[in-house]
């Protein structure tokens, strides 16, 4: 079934979309947002949620043309033309490409920004590409249509693109971080505790982490999520809204977290610490798995190597990363000494915590019909044959 079909049968509609350009792996965004737009066009949302599916994803496509050689006769051939068409021409592999989810921060950036993963695979025959998304929905749109082969996410989206029928695979998970995420409000905001977002317009990523921990923090005070005013905006808009005093609570990750607090534009009300207890994903799919596990395997290898460099080089990590977000050395010190490092293998817990996460959504009635995670977990072989002894051996 065509994906705008399955969409259509999931109830599965994105509320703004998000325009984006992959080939230079940017995200262009308006750079500024009339908030009363915002606030006309994104009232409370219906019930059943979106994959916040990133239609307007644009895939450069590059056409090769061809010279049509001047045919020659029999007689108009030299004899070094003739003995060099003699000649049996080697078949020569094509080279295939590996098409990486971008980041401006962490392990994935270290690899970017000195070309580790290029050089590993040139040996195989495989060039990098990194293309940059919003947030992991619409990254997990891209893998479903075949133009992304690794996508990085939280633990909500995964589960969210298993309900569209995208033939994702879990590959990894991370130790999970609760300081990751957090709850913005305005700086004189008046806003307390959560209890105080009843009424309230709050903005987070739809089916993201931000979601997630919105949801969880709300039960803990009795509150549903009808009972606040949902603006379901992706980061960059969420972003220019967010200064423009259209959200009362915006609900977001770093760099965002550490930027509008130091322009003074907002204060942390509390982080997502004691409502999650799973880390995020890497994916792929199932499709690209079982071909390239080999690939794979290097890929993993590489993070390895590169989240190692980046716990004992905190100073030239944050000036590796400053040029991209524009936030200073010493800030980013900041924002890394909340991380957590360490990639962990797909186990039996996992996907059991996991499972109670998807079952947590539909018990919500904000996924259409029920997610069976292990429909995204490989066999043991499988994993064996990708991943690393390190990974293996981290529980």
């Amino acid at each position: 079934m065509g994906l705008f079909k399955s969409l259509q049968r999931l109830n599965l509609s994105s509320n703004k979309p998000l325009h984006s350009k992959v080939k230079n792996t940017k995200i262009v965004c308006e750079s500024s947002l009339n908030t009363k737009f915002i606030e006309a066009k994104y009232q409370i949302e219906p019930k059943h949620i979106s994959l916040l599916i990133a239609a307007c994803i644009t895939i450069p496509m590059s056409i090769v043309g061809c010279n049509q050689e001047t045919k020659n006769t029999q007689n108009q051939l030299s004899p070094i033309n003739t003995l060099s068409q003699s000649k049996t021409v080697p078949n020569t592999p094509q080279k295939q490409e590996l098409r990486v989810v971008y980041s401006k921060l962490g392990s994935l950036a270290v690899m970017r920004k000195q070309g580790t993963l290029e050089k590993s695979l040139a040996a195989k025959n495989f060039t990098v590409k990194w293309l940059e998304f919003a947030a992991g929905p619409q990254a997990l749109e891209a893998l479903n249509a075949g133009s992304l082969d690794i996508a990085a996410t939280a633990e909500s989206p995964p589960i969210f693109a298993q309900a569209a029928d995208t033939p994702l695979v879990y590959i990894a998970t991370t130790r999970f971080n609760g300081r990751g995420v957090s709850f913005l409000v305005p700086k004189n905001s008046p806003i307390k505790s959560v209890a105080d977002f009843k009424g309230k317009k709050v903005s987070f990523q739809k089916a993201s982490i931000a979601h997630y921990v919105l949801l969880k923090a709300l039960q803990k005070e009795g509150l549903k999520l009808s009972d606040v005013k949902s603006l379901f905006l992706p980061p960059p808009d969420a972003n220019v809204a967010f200064s423009q005093g259209g959200i009362d609570v915006w609900v977001i990750w770093e760099p965002y977290i550490t930027r509008n607090v130091q322009k003074n534009l907002g204060r942390v009300l509390i982080d997502g610490q004691g409502l999650q207890d799973i880390g995020s994903f890497y994916t792929t799919s199932r499709k690209f798995a079982k071909e390239h596990p080999d690939i794979l395997k290097v890929f993993l290898e590489e993070f390895i190597k590169a989240e190692d460099w980046s716990q004992k080089n905190i100073d030239k990590l944050a000036e590796l990363e400053t040029g991209d977000v524009g936030i200073d050395v010493p800030t980013l010190k900041t924002i890394h000494s909340k991380a957590v490092y360490g990639l962990l293998p797909i186990t039996d817990e996992v996907v059991k915590k996991q499972q109670q996460i998807a079952d947590l959504w539909y018990a919500q009635g904000l996924l259409p019909k029920k997610v069976n995670v292990k429909d995204g977990v490989l066999s043991p072989e499988e994993y064996a044959a990708f991943t690393p002894d390190s990974i293996k051996s981290n529980k």
